[in-house]
């Protein structure tokens, strides 16, 4: 950013030292060819920038987390309530273990659960 704020200093100033020293008639072709210079090149940036071998050491492609978190298949699936669940806690659904949250009321530690729903992340769970 400083680099490019040095730079745009570098062409204002040479667009004023060419009106000062070299005359209005000057001056305005400086200025002409220094905004068309900066229009095709901005319009080049953005056209061939982004798909570039330069570009990509600066996009991230990795993802953090798991996308594909919601778990249709637990759906009407039973366990047991690993942490008490007041309202959200761990099961161990299936032998896996679960973030969880009940329809409502709090849930012992080692009840049975029963899974109801699942609500985008959410895991819904109703005590049996």
């Amino acid at each position: 950013m400083i680099a490019g704020i040095i730079g745009l200093l570098c062409l204002v100033g040479g667009v004023v030292v060419a009106y000062t020293d070299l005359g209005v008639r000057t001056g305005n072709t400086v200025l002409l060819i220094t905004l068309a210079g900066l229009i095709v090149g901005w319009i080049a940036y953005l056209k061939y920038f982004p798909q570039s071998r330069a570009a990509r050491m600066f996009i991230s492609e990795g993802t953090v987390g798991n996308i594909d978190a919601g778990q249709p298949s637990l759906i009407h699936q039973t366990g047991s309530a690993l942490t008490t669940l007041r309202p959200s806690g761990t099961a161990i659904i299936n032998g896996r273990r679960v973030d969880v949250v009940t329809e409502g009321g709090m849930i012992d530690k080692g009840a049975a659960v029963k899974v109801i729903a699942i609500e985008g992340m959410r895991t819904v769970v109703r005590a049996v």
